[in-house]
């Protein structure tokens, strides 16, 4: 039977003033926008016996990459931002030892890109994930 583990996704440094959000089935979930400290979202993920991760928030690709979205500015609901982009953290690279039902991880992301704008496509941790 899986049970449920919950993700803590932190940006550290996120832009200021942009709108972010998680992506659950393909639409924006509780959007926020960027003040000048981390920004930090929570997701209950299904851990099934075999480990795979599955929910609402999950999206794959193939047999084995599972992967989170947060969505950025009009991705996330603002429509008069700058920027339309998701950012896309990858989870199946958590380790099996720390697929735990009623486990919390969390993980540090960057905010920004090199540029300063907004970090997307596929957004590596700067921290591994550890259990909290």
């Amino acid at each position: 039977m899986p049970d449920v583990m919950t993700l803590r996704l932190i940006i550290d440094d996120p832009v200021p003033g942009v709108r972010y959000s998680l992506q659950k089935d393909d639409l924006p979930f509780e959007p926020r926008t960027a003040g000048e400290g981390p920004l930090a979202f929570e997701l209950p993920v299904t851990v099934h016996p075999d480990g795979r991760l599955t929910g609402p928030f999950v999206r794959r690709e193939g047999a084995e990459r599972r992967f989170v979205y947060i969505r950025i500015g009009t991705s996330a609901g603002d429509h008069a931002a700058a920027w339309s982009r998701r950012a896309k953290i990858d989870i199946h690279d958590i380790p099996h030892a720390l697929r735990l039902p009623g486990a919390r991880l969390e993980v540090h992301l960057p905010g920004r890109g090199k540029d300063g704008s907004p970090a997307c496509a596929t957004v590596r941790p700067v921290t591994a994930w550890r259990p909290v």
